[in-house]
């Protein structure tokens, strides 16, 4: 699916999104109704939550093509390897936004409301999810998965890091790498795409307008220069 149109995309999350609470959503009512005796209440909001959590998928699956695995056995190790990347990356990716931005700003807006009750669950939660980026990326290591794509969300969570401290951000420079909007798989002329025939020394500007990106099929135009952070 081209999920180049942005309102797609964007629709896409928001129905995963939606799905996704509705789930965790109806298993608490399915804790609710057993609590108060209802054991057939509890099975209908269990069995509909189970419904949701393939609606979700179904949506995941649009948003992030290269996730879908169709023929496990016809994969070779490397293919197996950057899609357990791709999962730990965006498992790193969600769990460092939680701890870094979203749980902080409402832990402040709850502070701001005298809502101690709240502000004490925010931190609690940002707590946690501090802890379980730090699991995937113990286990990104573990398992050899560090990859480039994953080195540069961690340097731009790093940066975002040292925002919160004061610091000020590191000077970038475009080089010749571009990277991927969808995914953020970086090309790299040194390396080229030899998969899809681009031979390592490709400049981007020379690869043909019909190329796609090799981990999530986007479009060569969804891609946009690749800036480095440059020590001070």
């Amino acid at each position: 699916m081209d999920l180049s149109n942005s309102n797609t995309a964007k629709n896409l999350a928001d129905a995963f999104g939606g799905e996704s609470m509705a789930n965790r959503k109806y298993l608490f009512f399915a804790d609710v109704a057993k609590k108060l005796g209802m054991g057939d209440l509890a099975k209908l909001f269990r069995d509909t939550a189970a419904q949701e959590t393939e609606h979700a998928f179904a949506h995941f699956r649009l948003m992030h093509p290269e996730l879908v695995v169709e023929d496990p056995a016809s994969l070779t190790d490397e293919q197996k390897k950057a899609i357990a990347a791709r999962c730990l990356e965006l498992a790193i990716e969600g769990e460092t936004y939680e701890y870094t931005t979203m749980y902080p700003n409402f832990a402040a807006e709850a502070r701001a409301d005298r809502d101690t009750e709240a502000e004490r669950e925010f931190q609690e939660q940002a707590d946690e999810s501090r802890e379980h980026a730090g699991m995937f990326r113990s286990a990104a290591r573990n398992f050899g998965f560090l990859t480039s794509i994953e080195h540069h969300h961690a340097d731009q969570y790093s940066e975002a890091l040292r925002g919160l401290d004061g610091v000020a951000p590191a000077t970038k420079a475009a080089g010749d790498k571009w990277i991927c909007r969808q995914c953020s798989m970086v090309y790299d002329p040194a390396i080229g795409d030899p998969d899809s025939g681009i031979a390592p020394g490709t400049p981007f500007e020379a690869i043909p307008d019909d190329w796609q990106c090799p981990i999530c099929g986007a479009k060569k135009s969804l891609f946009v220069p690749y800036e480095e952070a440059i020590a001070a």
